[in-house]
């Protein structure tokens, strides 16, 4: 099956086909950096972690720039009140932003570009669109011409006259039109600034995403993601600066992901319901908190409650317990028999199959996972069934069925990997405890015991060696 994707500038699915052959160039609009993101900052920036693990799966190069924005009104007033630098402010929650996306699982991307870093290239962006016509100057501000750029409004499909007869009253009287918006603001007394042809200021937000966009990917590639709330204006006003510049369409793709409501309402902080990712993290294990994003497809809106999350601990575990039932039956002896393996592979097969149609279909996590849990249920009844016997060769089937988990689960979904590094710090404590109980039984003259510790742990693959300061162990390669 072909990759169809829904792409907003066309309102429609289409066949994915990247401008360079097995190569993907893609933007994620990041996060202002003056506090912990929210919960829905959290779906948006696991959004493109899956479509980079899933391209990356079926063998693309991808190349993935997410921005920091760290100069902006509310990093000025955060810093202020805070009493710190803007830089300073950016400093600590990009950190954090780290902390809580590593936590979550979320690939780095390949470049993190700041836009304070780039501030000479969004003057040389602003002074093309002014030559152009697209920009005029107001004293120390710089506006776009909204009416000059005719394709206005094709991303959020909405139409420029409209725009004109909902819009209130523009307190700003150095505009042209009360449409128009600022590509570079002057700046007040005691703010950061940069010198710029126009006097003292710094850059608008939208400007900021067109130039390291196209800064890093070429005035022309692939993918753009975020959230639905910034279709209009931000990525709307960043089509109208980009396209007025390079005179072509520069993103191919649009992907943006669906709200986050909280117990059925809008977030927000009016209503006491503004959860930050590190404060849902305090409470639910991050590998829960991911299942539960990608749980839904990604343009769905989505409930976040106690209940669903709880749902979602539940579902996860279904499939996990699967996980640990096959690996435990993998550390039993195999016993004689016939029993053959030809239906775990063929049901690990067939559910690949359908786990990869899913994801085909606009990267639809929903029906991928319920392609796994199809898995874990035929796997289970597989083991119960009566007939059940674990011969070397009904063995290698279930080390088909572990693979597959790991492949589809851990690879593409990102999920089913807490255990696994639990599991490996687990394993010092427990040598360690072995090693004290067999110490006891050793002062108590039990020997027979304690070599039994010892022959057990070495089928194990961990050899103990007796020196005069205690017992060593490794585990043999």
């Amino acid at each position: 099956m072909t990759l169809r994707v829904y792409n907003t500038l066309k309102d429609a699915k289409e066949e994915f086909v990247p401008l360079e052959e097995n190569k993907v160039k893609m933007y994620s609009c990041g996060p202002t950096v003056y506090d912990y993101f929210h919960i829905g900052n959290a779906r948006a920036f696991i959004v493109p972690d899956i479509i980079k693990r899933y391209l990356e799966y079926q063998g693309y190069e991808v190349l993935h720039v997410l921005n920091f924005t760290d100069i902006d009104d509310k990093m000025i007033k955060r810093a202020n009140k805070k009493g710190i630098t803007v830089d300073q402010l950016a400093d600590e929650f990009i950190k954090a932003y780290f902390e809580d996306t590593d936590a979550l699982n979320i690939k780095r991307a390949d470049i993190y570009p700041k836009a304070t870093d780039h501030i000479d290239e969004m003057i040389e962006l602003v002074e093309k669109l002014i030559d152009k016509g697209y920009a005029y100057q107001k004293d120390g501000d710089v506006y776009f011409r909204v009416k000059k750029f005719a394709e206005y409004g094709k991303l959020s499909n909405r139409n420029i006259d409209d725009l004109e007869a909902g819009s209130r009253v523009d307190v700003n009287q150095q505009k042209e039109d009360p449409l128009d918006f600022t590509l570079w603001k002057e700046s007040k007394a005691g703010e950061p600034e940069w010198d710029s042809p126009w006097g003292a200021g710094r850059p608008g937000w939208h400007i900021e995403c067109s130039v390291m966009s196209t800064k890093y990917l070429g005035e022309e590639f692939d993918i753009h993601t975020g959230g639905v709330d910034l279709t209009f204006p931000h990525h709307e006003n960043e089509i109208a600066q980009s396209e007025s510049c390079c005179g072509h369409e520069v993103v191919n793709y649009w992907f943006h992901n669906g709200y986050i409501n909280i117990e059925g309402e809008k977030m927000s902080k009016s209503l006491g319901n503004f959860f930050t990712t590190r404060d849902i993290l305090e409470k639910h294990s991050a590998e829960v908190v991911r299942f539960f994003l990608i749980s839904k497809q990604y343009r769905s809106p989505i409930n976040f409650s106690e209940a669903n999350i709880k749902d979602a601990a539940k579902s996860l575990a279904r499939i996990e317990n699967t996980v640990d039932r096959v690996e435990h039956l993998l550390n039993q002896e195999a016993t004689a028999g016939d029993a053959k393996e030809e239906y775990l592979f063929e049901l690990c097969e067939d559910k690949k199959t359908d786990f990869i149609s899913a994801m085909d279909d606009d990267f639809n996590t929903s029906l991928a996972i319920a392609a796994l849990h199809e898995l874990a249920t035929a796997t289970n009844k597989f083991i119960d069934d009566n007939d059940f016997v674990l011969t070397i060769e009904v063995k290698k089937g279930l080390e088909k069925v572990k693979d597959t988990f790991k492949e589809l689960g851990s690879e593409v979904l990102g999920i089913l990997t807490d255990r696994e590094e639990l599991e490996n710090e687990l394993v010092p404590d427990l040598v360690e405890l072995l090693l004290d109980l067999r110490s006891n039984l050793r002062d108590k003259g039990d020997y027979e015991a304690a070599d039994k510790i010892r022959d057990q742990l070495d089928e194990l693959g961990i050899a103990l060696k007796d020196t005069a300061q205690g017992t060593e162990w490794k585990l043999d390669s």
